[in-house]
């Protein structure tokens, strides 16, 4: 998922042998993930693809748990920001066009990581706070609308973000339907007709006064 609401400085990152430790056991987690699901993730396992001694893993995560939060953890630490295509149809569609492609990979760790967040509370509150995270810096796709004049001001960021982009999980992650091409344009632009009538306002009822997309 995922504006440029003032989001925190970077967090810092371990450095060292420390780090370069970490960053092997996260790689290990995800390829164990994407290949074995949450059912087939281990400590020992992860252990054992990262070259590391399995007292390390034990001694710093604890448990599965602790890594998949960890593994989201240092997803957000990255520095992504969506596209700016010069139209509210345009970004929200190329956002889509990049959920989708994450979640049709081979494997899908995005994909594996939702799944992971029904079966550990660690991995549910870390991916919660990764949407969040998400969410915020998209927020700059709805700001930069709002001044182009597409969008009436009061526009609610996130109903509209969640409007947008749901349809690609429900089909893909819910449904479990093969990728449709066109489903990220389609979807965009049906967002897009909703907000520019005011369907997303924060009052709820409030008809846009510009013209939309």
């Amino acid at each position: 998922m995922t504006s440029e609401s003032p989001s925190p400085g970077p967090r810092r990152r371990p450095g060292g042998r420390t780090g370069r430790i970490r960053t092997q056991v996260l790689d290990a987690v995800r390829a164990e993930l994407g290949e074995h699901g949450y059912d087939g993730l281990t400590l020992d396992a992860v252990a054992a693809r990262a070259g590391v001694h399995r007292a390390t893993v034990y001694r710093r995560w604890r448990d599965v748990g602790g890594l998949l939060a960890d593994v989201l953890e240092a997803t957000g630490d990255d520095d992504w920001l969506p596209e700016d295509t010069g139209s509210l149809l345009g970004d929200l569609a190329a956002l889509n066009h990049e959920n989708q492609a994450a979640l049709t990979a081979q494997p899908s760790i995005a994909a594996a990581l939702i799944a992971a967040s029904f079966r550990s509370e660690e991995a549910a509150r870390g991916l919660r706070r990764l949407w969040e995270d998400r969410y915020t810096r998209c927020e700059v796709i709805v700001g930069r609308a709002v001044e182009r004049g597409e969008l009436p001001a009061d526009t609610d960021a996130q109903r509209l973000l969640v409007a947008a982009t749901a349809p690609l999980y429900h089909h893909l992650v819910l449904l479990r339907t093969p990728p449709d091409p066109d489903l990220p344009d389609q979807a965009a632009r049906t967002a897009v007709l909703a907000a520019s009538a005011g369907a997303f306002t924060r009052t709820g009822s409030e008809p846009a006064s510009s013209s939309g997309a």
